[in-house]
């Protein structure tokens, strides 16, 4: 805060951008948009080391090649979508042989019909669409998604997904348009990154009554939105556009438009220890070695309970692949 200060001081500019691994730091990000000096605030996406490969790319790019850099006002890291994506012939492919059972859809609207079903009605859902994301946050693409209103789902995806602790908190997404209904952000704010923390609207919480002290307290539903909602009410929140992410936006409104409620939980597609899924087969072993009920790849949808043919998965062996973190 007082760097900041110093800064605004300094300079009398209205906006800050900040990068290297500090800005990775969302509690202080939400703290400094709360009660800094500053009006916007802007943060790289991939913040630490690895944000550097942008940056020389952009500075030969730009200032030893001379490309002119437009402006238009927005971000131009494309929601951080630079990585891979795999194409639905090549997925089919995949899947036919490992003998997948699945539900392939043609029509994009009832794709996110169903998806939106099936985390209605507490499934765990693994999302694999478009291109990988680039950083340390799954923002859509490489996710796993459930109902945040759910007062068991941060327990289950825990346990039984990531296999880590059961009170680890996880992070919402949620409409832009409606985030300052559901989070204590300004109607103006953004965080499309997932590097703010803001709490729960007040008037989504729900007061504790119990008198519970100590990792009791995990046990209470503390808002509307539980599974989202830390000890302190406070939430990592992702706001989504339809710019930045089309097809994870529409899931969200229809999500939204079936229950009222326009927040998901999302967190990355990968059990403790172990990178974030690239590919189609990462995402499809990830699937079969947890306890996550469906898999959505590209326009196809697979089920747990219908993969009869799947191969088995030795899940101490492919725990023991990866470090704790």
């Amino acid at each position: 805060m007082r760097i900041a200060r110093t800064a605004h001081e300094l300079t009398g500019l209205p906006n800050v951008v900040l990068a290297g691994g500090v800005a990775l730091n969302c509690v202080a990000n939400g703290k400094l948009l709360r009660e800094g000096p500053f009006e916007k605030m802007w943060i790289q996406p991939a913040a630490g080391d690895a944000g550097g490969a942008l940056g020389a790319a952009l500075f030969v790019w730009h200032q030893l090649l001379g490309h002119p850099r437009a402006n238009d006002g927005r971000d131009s890291q494309s929601g951080s979508l630079l990585g891979p994506s795999y194409a639905p012939d090549e997925i089919r492919r995949f899947l036919d042989t490992q003998g997948a059972t699945y539900e392939h859809y043609t029509d994009e609207d009832k794709l996110v019909d169903r998806i939106a079903e099936l985390i209605e009605t507490e499934h765990v859902v693994g999302h694999v669409a478009g291109r990988m994301e680039f950083g340390p946050r799954a923002l859509g693409n490489r996710s796993i998604l459930g109902d945040a209103r759910s007062t068991k789902m941060q327990s289950v995806m825990n346990v039984k997904i990531k296999f880590r602790e059961s009170f680890r908190p996880f992070a919402p997404a949620v409409l832009r348009e409606h985030a300052s209904e559901w989070f204590d952000l300004d109607p103006d704010d953004e965080s499309p990154y997932m590097l703010l923390v803001a709490p729960v609207c007040k008037e989504k919480r729900i007061p504790s009554t119990s008198g519970a002290r100590g990792l009791d307290k995990l046990k209470e539903p503390r808002s509307v939105v539980p599974a989202i909602t830390h000890v302190d009410h406070s939430a990592r929140v992702q706001t989504i556009d339809r710019e930045r992410n089309p097809r994870f936006w529409k899931l969200l409104n229809r999500f939204w438009q079936r229950t009222g409620t326009p927040v998901l939980i999302n967190t990355s597609f990968n059990v403790r220890g172990e990178p974030i899924v690239a590919t189609p087969a990462d995402a499809y072993r990830c699937f079969l070695a947890t306890n996550m009920d469906a898999l959505v790849l590209e326009n196809y949808v697979l089920l747990k309970r219908d993969q009869k043919n799947a191969p088995e998965i030795d899940v101490e062996k492919y725990l023991a692949d990866f470090q704790l973190d």
